[in-house]
């Protein structure tokens, strides 16, 4: 693989073009550079408090009418983002499961499947998600490329 840099003082914004000879390699270099551009830390709040973490120790963010909660394994934060904004800013280990929830798929321990719903249980944590049939397929596929 061969990398080459240019500076051009007259551009306004870093653009990256990728040359590949498969689409396959092409596709992993920029999910890794859209991995590493997305947002890392997020601002919460919980009571009159703010607090910064890391998106990696977020389980999921779920709506309760206006109000977008983001889970932890023990804690639950609120945020002033909307989840269509959070889909767009979240790195690429977050995904959409229902109307109204994005989870992390790096969090994930158990994947119950039942005759009207899939419910997601997650690592160290007693929360748990249901998962619509729409982004069923979706998420199985992620989980599997996790293997």
């Amino acid at each position: 693989m061969k990398i080459r840099v240019e500076i051009n003082r007259s551009l306004d914004d870093t653009e990256v073009i990728i040359h590949a000879p498969s689409d396959n390699k092409a596709h992993e270099i920029y999910q890794l550079l859209q991995k590493k551009t997305k947002l890392q830390t997020l601002k919460l709040y919980a009571a009159t408090t703010e607090y910064y973490l890391s998106a990696t120790e977020i389980l999921f963010f779920e709506t309760d009418g206006r109000q977008i909660s983001a889970h932890t394994a023990e804690q639950s934060y609120t945020t002033h983002y909307r989840l269509y904004e959070l889909e767009e800013l979240l790195p690429q280990m977050f995904m959409r499961v229902s109307k109204s929830t994005i989870l992390n798929t790096e969090k994930i321990f158990s994947l119950t499947h039942s005759i009207s719903s899939y419910l997601v249980c997650f690592q160290n944590s007693y929360k748990q998600v249901y998962v619509s049939r729409k982004y069923y397929k979706e998420l199985k596929q992620r989980l599997e490329e996790r293997e």
